[in-house]
Order: C-alpha cells, then structure tokens, then sequence
C-alpha cells in the first residue's frame, strides 16, 4: 500500500482548513500557497471532499470552504479512504475482492492481515484534532487566517 499524492494533499487540506479557518471560509488560493501545491489540483481534491459532506462551501467575496464537522470527528483513516478506497496492502484483503482461490492454504495471508489491522487501527485513532494539535505543538502555533 502506497499513499498516492491524492490521498496525502486531501489530508493537508483538511488540516489546513481545521487548523486556519477559525471559523471563517478559507480559499483555496491560500490553502495552495501555504500547502505548496497547485490550487487546479486543490480543486479536484475539493471536489471530492465537498461531494461526500466532509466540507461545505461558501460563496461571495469572502468565501471559501469550511469543515462541514468538527476535527475531532474526522479521521485519517475516513480521509485517506475516501480519496484512496481500501488501504489494504494486498488485494486480496479488499472487501470488494471475490477472494483468491489459494485464501485457505495461504499462509502470508496471515502477514497481510496483521498488517492491514495494524494500519487501519493507527489511521482510525488519529483525528484531524489530532493534527491540529501535533501541528502546534512543533511549531508553537498554527498559522491562522487573518
């Protein structure tokens, strides 16, 4: 399993707008200035954020996005899922998967299984307040929107 660019910017943007919003709408031209990433792709990212309910816009001079929730009701794991679909190491893991014809001789399945549980009980336990917090505490504070 290998975190695409997809999946790590979906986070920093969420981050971003838990972080620096303080309750106001946040642009997407200054997400993509302080995250360094390119606000076409910051778009495609919001799009999908936006369609599944993790964020609502706001329109007008002054609008942006903000967190439809909380930060402490976001976890990594529901983020990196919904840009990432499973984060299983191996397909054969994946809930969709018919399965593979060998499930029941296969001992590496075993080392898969570990692995996953371990990645998920991690990504699931780790909230967006979470962040926030670890964010302030390495940089003193976190940089707010004026």
């Amino acid at each position: 399993m290998k975190i695409s660019t997809k999946g790590r910017y979906a986070l920093r943007l969420m981050l971003d707008l838990a972080a620096a919003s303080g309750g106001r709408p946040v642009s997407l031209k200054d997400i993509a200035q302080r995250q360094q990433i390119s606000e076409k792709y910051l778009e495609q990212i919001i799009s999908i954020l936006n369609k599944a309910g993790f964020v609502r816009s706001v329109r007008g001079a002054q609008g942006g996005y903000l967190l439809q929730n909380d930060p402490s009701w976001y976890t990594v794991g529901m983020i990196l899922r919904l840009m990432e679909g499973s984060l299983a190491p191996v397909s054969c893991l994946e809930e969709e998967e018919a399965g593979c014809g060998r499930r029941g001789e296969c001992v590496t399945v075993k080392v898969w299984e570990r692995i996953n549980d371990a990645v998920n009980q991690v990504v699931d336990q780790i909230t967006l307040a979470d962040l926030v917090s670890w964010q302030e505490d390495i940089s003193g504070t976190f940089r707010n929107v004026p």
